[in-house]
């Protein structure tokens, strides 16, 4: 006759419960690391069904030297947990398609609800926006702007929720290089501070609202 030990038992069960977490941690790490290298085709091995283009691969923000409005460093990965929409617009001046992506990011971004507070609005550039002009003298909702040729003083009326951050042309280029094709491109940046997607006005609001919703709703938080 077979003795069991029932302590012997549920210390086994426990520890195999306490197993799968972490094994899971390790494996979405490993996995992450040779997609991030560019090494693995993870969307072309599973499929996708997202609308916007993956960003192949995936830029990390922080390899590149951001700095706040006040001239202060700026690290993005994990600083908040929170998904960024990013619109990024180089030369010093803001025109009516960088205005168009300012009002859509933030319209999307309201219309998120719920997860309002797991998004946030980054705008990028070369130039800090006491120093960009804003060009468009219209705005997509039909209304003059405001502060025309001020684009500082346009943020704090229009989009005082978004920070506005500079870094080199060089390092602009190398982090967004569809811009050279797309002047209309903007961004998704994930939690960890990696460039994972691309959107552009080939893709509707509804598309990106339903890309924002999956991902959040499959990155916990």
């Amino acid at each position: 006759m077979t003795n069991t030990n029932p302590a012997a038992g549920s210390r086994m069960i426990l520890l195999l419960i306490g197993a799968i977490p972490v094994t899971m941690i390790l494996a979405a790490t490993w996995l992450w690391f040779f997609v991030a290298r560019g090494d693995l085709d993870l969307v072309g091995v599973l499929g996708t069904a997202n609308r916007g283009a993956l960003v192949q691969p995936p830029r990390q923000l922080d390899d590149h030297s951001l700095r706040t409005g006040s001239g202060e460093p700026l690290t993005v990965a994990n600083s908040d947990s929170r998904w960024t929409m990013i619109i990024p617009s180089d030369g010093g001046r803001c025109d009516a398609a960088c205005e168009q992506r300012l009002y859509e990011t933030r319209q999307i971004h309201l219309a998120m609800g719920k997860e309002f507070n797991r998004l946030r609005r980054m705008y990028i550039s070369d130039h800090g926006a006491a120093s960009t002009e804003l060009s468009a003298q219209t705005l997509s909702d039909g209304r003059p702007a405001p502060n025309i040729g001020n684009f500082a003083a346009f943020l704090a009326t229009e989009h005082g929720d978004l920070q506005a951050v500079t870094l080199s042309a060089e390092s602009f280029r190398a982090l967004f290089p569809e811009l050279a094709e797309d002047a209309g491109t903007w961004y998704l940046v994930d939690p960890a501070g990696w460039v994972m997607m691309s959107y552009n006005k080939k893709v509707s609001y509804k598309d990106v609202i339903s890309d924002l919703k999956f991902l959040l709703k499959n990155s916990g938080g």
